[in-house]
């Protein structure tokens, strides 16, 4: 079973919100638990903005200036698969309707705690890192349990150190993409911050022969590495 766990740190909210007093205590909260979220009150430059950066989720308001919530729904999920949250103080049930049939991922009413925006995060991400997993396993030669902490390719599980598991599940959960020294070091909790990059290419070394392929793992010249699907 494909099983990357989402780390915290790694997930950028998109907070589309014209109340910016409650956009700024919703964010000072999340930050609790290393979100990181970013704030805009427009709702075209949001929908830009979602062009440009990637973002782990969307919380929405529906009553916004000059685009109603529910086309901004529309507009996301038109374009990327990326969780939606609606946070709305409308209470007319045919907005909730509307915004889950256009693809949102949950309905909070306002006012809410915190606390429970945090919850439905957390289990809305986790909904998505199960699709996200089931879309993996069928085309990928990795199988990664980070609850047991074990990595096994073509069947064969890998004897990893706790480090370089962590790079390889990073690595897995990236795959076919390309990934940083800089990534690494700040995504895995194993690696020391202060780690160079000599180190993270020696571990780096140490999983290839441990896979006994080394052309898995393709090496970046100037950036990092990418492993190949």
């Amino acid at each position: 079973m494909f099983t990357i766990g989402y780390n915290p740190i790694m997930n950028k909210i998109l907070m589309i919100e014209d109340d910016l007093e409650l956009a700024e205590i919703l964010t000072e909260y999340l930050e609790q638990f290393e979100f990181e979220v970013i704030t805009e009150d427009d709702p075209f430059k949001a929908v830009s903005i979602l062009k440009l950066e990637k973002f782990n989720l969307v919380i929405l308001d529906l009553t916004l200036p000059g685009m109603d919530g529910l086309e901004v729904c529309e507009a996301i999920r038109e374009r990327q698969d990326i969780p939606i949250i609606i946070s709305s103080a409308r209470s007319d049930v045919t907005d909730k309707v509307k915004a889950l049939e256009l693809g949102a991922d949950d309905y909070l009413p306002k006012p809410y705690d915190p606390r429970e925006l945090e919850a439905r995060i957390h289990s809305v991400l986790r909904r998505y890192e199960a699709k996200t997993e089931a879309k993996q396993e069928s085309k990928s030669d990795f199988r990664c349990d980070t609850s047991a902490m074990i990595i096994s390719y073509k069947g064969r599980n890998i004897d990893l150190t706790n480090a370089e598991f962590g790079i390889l599940s990073y690595m897995i959960a990236k795959q076919g993409l390309v990934v940083s020294r800089e990534d690494l070091i700040h995504n895995v909790n194993a690696i020391n911050e202060d780690s160079s990059n000599k180190s993270i290419d020696v571990m780096v070394g140490r999983i290839r022969n441990k896979l006994g392929d080394k052309t898995l793992i393709e090496s970046v010249r100037g950036v990092g590495y990418k492993l190949l699907k």
